[in-house]
């Protein structure tokens, strides 16, 4: 069984928030600052429409929800209405320079058209050839919106048997703290272990279930609607079950 570790975009310690990119946004501009995000977990796992939020830019990896390998390529968004602005500071690499006279090697830099011309080193072509085998696939399955629809209905039904094990001990032993709005969260619950966490992380990985463990007591999982099934999230439900009982 194959659970990625991913937290939700826009998290950067354990509960998995998908955070308002709008909202956020505006705040930033009203302040007259810019709005770039750390979107880690976010692409390839929840909608995002960058440019017409008005984000200004945008990073992420590629080796969690993209599935594009360890050590994946990164990725960039810089909206487009950055792309003329020769007064912004960036780093000057080979590859961002102008395609058309990158070879001239004439002093100074002329940035490329659009995003390219924030590239700052060579991209390794093993990563990108696996990132495209990873992208086609994405494609086969039809993009992220039915990925994204049968996400929200794997998340929530590992949130069904969490809750459903709660009730059957009469007792809180497993808490949700990633947020109940499938709005605010995407493919991942963090969980509050309240009895033997580690012990019971331990189990669950014994068993073939590969999540991420945050200390001192928090295990997070994700069903990834791409290769994960409902009866494997039956499956990890039991074996949450049966790691109270072993542990």
């Amino acid at each position: 069984m194959n659970w990625p570790w991913c937290c939700s975009a826009g998290s950067t310690i354990s509960p998995g928030n998908f955070f308002d990119i709008e909202a956020i946004t505006k705040a930033a501009h009203n302040a007259g600052a810019y709005a770039g995000f750390d979107l880690a977990h976010a692409a390839g796992n929840v909608m995002l429409q960058l440019h017409d939020l008005d984000v200004d830019f945008a990073t992420w990896c590629s080796y969690k929800y993209m599935n594009s390998g360890p050590g994946g390529i990164s990725g960039i968004f810089v909206h487009e209405k950055h792309f003329e602005n020769k007064a912004l500071n960036r780093f000057a690499g080979w590859w961002g320079y102008r395609q058309d006279k990158r070879f001239l090697m004439a002093p100074g830099f002329q940035p490329d058209e659009g995003a390219a011309g924030w590239q700052v080193s060579t991209s390794p072509v093993m990563l990108l050839t696996l990132h495209k085998a990873a992208l086609d696939i994405f494609e086969e399955a039809g993009g992220l919106a039915p990925l994204r629809a049968k996400g929200d209905l794997l998340t929530g039904f590992l949130e069904f048997v969490i809750n459903e094990i709660n009730s059957t001990k009469d007792e809180e032993l497993f808490k949700i703290i990633t947020p109940k709005s499938k709005a605010e969260r995407g493919s991942q619950l963090s969980i509050v272990c309240k009895r033997n966490a580690k012990q019971t992380f331990n189990y669950l990985t014994e068993n073939g279930v590969i999540g991420d463990w945050r200390e001192p007591n928090v295990i997070r999982l994700s069903p990834v609607p791409l290769y994960n099934t409902f009866e494997q999230v039956f499956e990890v439900g039991r074996m949450l079950a049966a790691s109270v009982d072993e542990n």
